[in-house]
């Protein structure tokens, strides 16, 4: 990327967040900000035209997580860099975001220049993760990697611990009930829980909800 400016898209459904990162972007020279969006299906849109190097994706958003958009982006963008946003360092979001392709995790608590830094070693095809993130990825390394959740599972699994039942992440996802109900029991086998109310307490002690009357991510 050497002599040319990085082409970074943005996407957080937070609007503060959204507009937060694209005016630190908008200072530095070597950042070209090609979009900032809400959801990832605009992301996506936007990026077919656009061709960003560098795409900065929110991991928790409505209709379409960002984990589901690395998948896709990996299928029609190929050559663009994605670096995933979160409040949380949950094992299961990071393993689960390397698997699918991301090439850096990020927290958005880092600092402008640590984010500017990021951006320009992934589009030199590096890869980066936030200060503490990389503790979380030797912890899930083998013999833990066989718990990774697949990106549906993962959305499975946060509905579920949301309280949906069975037909209403069927509806939310457009799939069938018997499918969610296979999902679900992959998903305690592969966590070793048993029970919805496990899947609850997992979720929120791995960060992927929280508590009710806590703030969002």
């Amino acid at each position: 990327m050497t002599g040319k400016k990085i082409k970074v898209l943005v996407c957080d459904d937070h609007p503060l967040v959204l507009e937060g990162i694209a005016s630190v972007l908008g200072i530095y020279g070597n950042i070209e900000l090609v979009g900032a969006v809400r959801s990832a299906k605009e992301a996506i849109a936007l990026a077919t035209a656009a061709l960003p190097d560098v795409v900065l994706m929110d991991i928790n958003m409505a209709e379409m997580s960002g984990l589901d958009a690395i998948e896709v982006f990996r299928e029609r963008l190929p050559k663009a860099k994605l670096l995933m946003l979160s409040m949380h360092d949950s094992r299961e979001y990071i393993s689960t975001a390397v698997m699918y392709g991301a090439s850096g995790y990020l927290l958005k608590d880092l600092p402008p220049d640590e984010l500017v830094k990021a951006i320009g070693i992934v589009a030199n095809n590096g890869t980066y993760f936030s200060s503490g993130v990389n503790e979380v990825l030797l912890r899930s390394a083998s013999p833990e990697r066989g718990r990774t959740l697949t990106s549906r599972e993962q959305s499975i699994l946060l509905l579920v611990a949301a309280g949906k039942s069975n037909r209403d992440v069927a509806e939310t996802l457009d799939i069938s009930v018997l499918t969610v109900e296979t999902h679900r029991k992959n998903i305690k086998k592969k966590l070793g829980i048993s029970s919805t109310a496990g899947l609850i307490r997992y979720a929120l002690e791995q960060g992927l909800i929280q508590p009710k009357g806590g703030s969002g991510a």
